[in-house]
């Protein structure tokens, strides 16, 4: 039952609200009245609309779920003892039926532990019959007000979610046109390089192909694959800081010519500094010249502590130069060139790697001469 009150100040908001409704400026709240006793839900339903809301009563918890699952309903009021479906289960049901209802429990026994499950399973308030109207009403001013923050908080979080998300995909945008850009530019300067020497013309290319197919033989992970082939791309930028009659010189260099052939990577290594973001490529980069028993350059490295992309960068830039025609000699064949490097293993090449790269090789040779045997 209800104790009857002499009008109530009530909040501002719900005054203004009320106000708003007479005039048709704002949809009333929608209140949902839950109790099995007719007397306490009528009457109920009777007050809230005397203040403003559309109350709507139903007498048992399957009755409310069954109007919660096809109407929308901004607060509800339920009682917690009821016959077959208590208002506990039914609070739990409802909110999974709308998250944003603000629900309000009454019962006719205040008890500390059950208040404590009401709140803790997302009722907003507990409510003691018999409750006083301006009780009562103070509890859904609040219970509404609450609700309306919290349907603010989740918009804002929403939109701030929204906002991240978008600008997180316009960086990203704009960090792969710089990548690209990037990337670009070196590859400009590559192109500039190889022609200086027509010799080297599309070496680049062919190192990286071979070297991401040596990669993938080797079952590395595919994103490290991609880079040892962006690194293929790019290892051999810094050549175009060597002077032309040492790139193209058909004898043996001398010491200090071949001093400053080496001074290549460096070179490399501070046109591509600014690609920051693709630390691995850079280390392959960096690591193409340095050989498995460490006499290599720039770092004298040994063994595995080459990266695994300078490792196949070695010896799919030895293969490819090997291949090449130069002004010095006629390029070799295939398969002459892997009985070459295999006196090479162990000292310029990694065991693994030049096996991984021999079993390309060889395949590759076997299709082109199926191909010109069913051309």
């Amino acid at each position: 039952m209800l104790v009857s009150d002499p009008v109530s100040p009530v909040h501002q908001s719900i005054v203004a609200r009320a106000s708003n409704r007479s005039s048709g400026e704002v949809k009333p709240y929608r209140v949902l009245v839950v109790d099995d006793e007719d007397s306490v839900r009528v009457s109920i339903a009777r007050f809230l609309k005397s203040r403003g809301y559309e109350a709507v009563t139903e007498d048992s918890g399957a009755a409310a779920l069954a109007r919660l699952s096809h109407e929308h309903f901004d607060i509800m009021l339920c009682d917690i003892r009821m016959p077959s479906l208590s208002g506990l289960d039914v609070l739990s049901h409802a909110l999974r039926l709308d998250s944003e209802l603000a629900v309000l429990m009454l019962t006719a026994v205040n008890e500390a532990a059950t208040a404590t499950e009401a709140l803790s399973l997302g009722a907003m308030d507990y409510l003691v019959k018999p409750v006083e109207l301006a009780v009562l009403e103070r509890a859904v001013d609040r219970a509404a007000h609450r609700r309306q923050l919290e349907i603010e908080r989740r918009n804002v979080e929403r939109m701030i979610r929204e906002e991240v998300a978008q600008r997180t995909e316009e960086l990203e945008r704009e960090k792969r046109a710089l990548h690209e850009l990037m990337i670009g530019v070196a590859e400009a300067l590559i192109n500039a390089m190889e022609a200086k020497d027509v010799y080297l013309l599309g070496h680049a290319q062919r190192v990286a192909e071979l070297a991401a197919s040596v990669a993938e033989e080797l079952g590395l992970d595919a994103d490290v694959v991609e880079d040892v082939r962006l690194a293929g791309r790019l290892h051999d930028v810094g050549k175009i800081g060597i002077r032309e009659e040492v790139l193209n010189k058909p004898g043996s260099l001398t010491v200090d010519e071949f001093d400053h052939v080496k001074e290549h990577v460096n070179v490399g290594m501070e046109i591509l500094a600014p690609l920051k973001h693709i630390p691995a490529v850079l280390e392959y980069v960096r690591d193409h010249h340095e050989h498995y028993d460490g006499s290599g350059y720039p770092r004298g490295l040994e063994g595995e502590q080459i990266t695994i992309g300078g490792r196949i960068l070695a010896a799919c830039d030895a293969y490819d130069a090997l291949t090449s025609r130069r002004a010095f000699r006629d390029a070799l064949d295939a398969r002459e060139t892997i009985l070459r490097l295999e006196d090479s293993v162990g000292a310029l090449l990694d065991p693994d790697v030049f096996a991984a790269l021999k079993r390309v090789v060889l395949r590759r040779k076997t299709l082109t001469f199926i191909d010109e045997r069913f051309a």
